[in-house]
């Protein structure tokens, strides 16, 4: 079912969904690539390597990690470096004394967090669903928080005898904080990434961060695929006065293309929504970036109503599932060359499809 009969009034009050463009040529040509994101993290608890198993089951592309590092220098995954929303950690009362307030880029967060934590204390921990309320808690506490070189492992396994081999997409998470406390990400990745055969432009992995800085510094000591991570407000925590809608202009993307390869925008900057969440005409950006030499990878693609434009929902329920494809096939108007989803089960068959329109 598409939309519900109350959200199809509103529709008629409020104009419909523009119509989806012809799919726009991506700047080298390929097929979009689909990212999943934090895993299959739309069925599974995210940041685990059963989600990162579906998704490629499910035909992903690339597999994302956020990374963080522990106490002992370890990258691990998780979607923030504390951990109380992605981990049974406030059921364990041997960490109560480790809960605790930091800064971080900017903001007061309070509860555990994994630099406080060594690698054998975080492997004690289980995962759990992050919005229980749209995805249930059925996988609750079945699994470990993964290392990265875990995540290595794992794509070393199933890419065997593959021609085209599953990508890695590790995102940088609040990089200058870390450094600031004498756990920098750079020299970890690096090795780990080198350790595991990822080297040079056609590598099968990006690096990604909403940080400037960490970008910089690894281009100057690796030629690896990068990617600006750029968000509809604010800027980069290490550059705050520098912001994302300053940096998503014609002159901001070309100083973008001298350290990075891409940019990972929030997808309503390539589509904006309505108040009332209907898609509105594309904006410049894809154009734009695709002139400075640079890919467009918008995120995050999911199939809950809550998250999907107005005419593609399948109800009232902000749980239910509506139509992912129609809102993906939209944005391929835009030429974007990939798009990160929590469900590839949906958006892998949604990009073939719109490949051959």
């Amino acid at each position: 079912m598409k939309a519900s009969s109350a959200a199809l009034m509103l529709l008629a009050l409020a104009g419909c969904d523009t119509e989806p463009m012809a799919a726009q040529p991506t700047l080298d040509g390929k097929p979009p690539i689909v990212i999943a994101h934090r895993g299959a993290s739309g069925e599974r608890p995210e940041h685990t390597l059963a989600s990162y198993e579906l998704a490629i089951e499910q035909g992903a592309d690339f597999i994302e990690p956020d990374l963080v590092l522990t106490k002992d220098g370890v990258l691990v995954a998780r979607h923030e470096n504390e951990i109380s929303e992605t981990t049974d950690v406030a059921d364990h009362p041997e960490f109560a004394g480790r809960k605790a307030v930091k800064t971080i880029d900017g903001k007061a967060v309070t509860g555990w967090f994994t630099e406080d934590f060594t690698l054998a204390e975080l492997k004690t921990l289980r995962a759990k669903e992050r919005i229980p309320r749209l995805r249930g808690t059925a996988h609750d506490g079945e699994y470990a928080i993964p290392t990265f070189a875990e995540i290595l492992d794992l794509l070393v396994r199933v890419n065997k005898g593959r021609t085209h081999p599953v990508g890695v997409y590790p995102e940088t998470k609040h990089p200058t904080y870390f450094a600031a406390i004498g756990l920098p990400h750079e020299g970890p990745l690096l090795a780990i990434l080198g350790k595991y055969g990822y080297r040079g432009r056609t590598a099968p992995v990006f690096i990604q961060s909403f940080e400037a800085g960490n970008l910089k510094a690894l281009r100057a000591k690796s030629d690896l695929p990068l990617i600006q991570l750029m968000d509809g407000e604010g800027g980069p925590a290490d550059d705050p006065k520098l912001g994302y809608a300053a940096m998503a202009t014609p002159d901001g993307l070309k100083a973008i293309a001298v350290y990075a390869d891409g940019i990972g925008p929030n997808k309503d900057m390539v589509i904006p929504r309505s108040t009332i969440g209907t898609l509105g005409e594309p904006t410049a950006l894809v154009r734009d970036a695709h002139a400075a030499g640079l890919k467009v990878h918008p995120w995050t693609f999911r199939r809950e109503n809550y998250f999907l434009p107005l005419a593609d929902k399948g109800g009232l329920n902000p749980a239910g599932h509506g139509d992912l494809a129609a809102e993906i096939k939209a944005y391929f108007g835009t030429g974007i060359d990939g798009l990160f989803s929590d469900n590839p089960r949906e958006a892998v068959p949604a990009v073939k499809a719109g490949v051959k329109q």
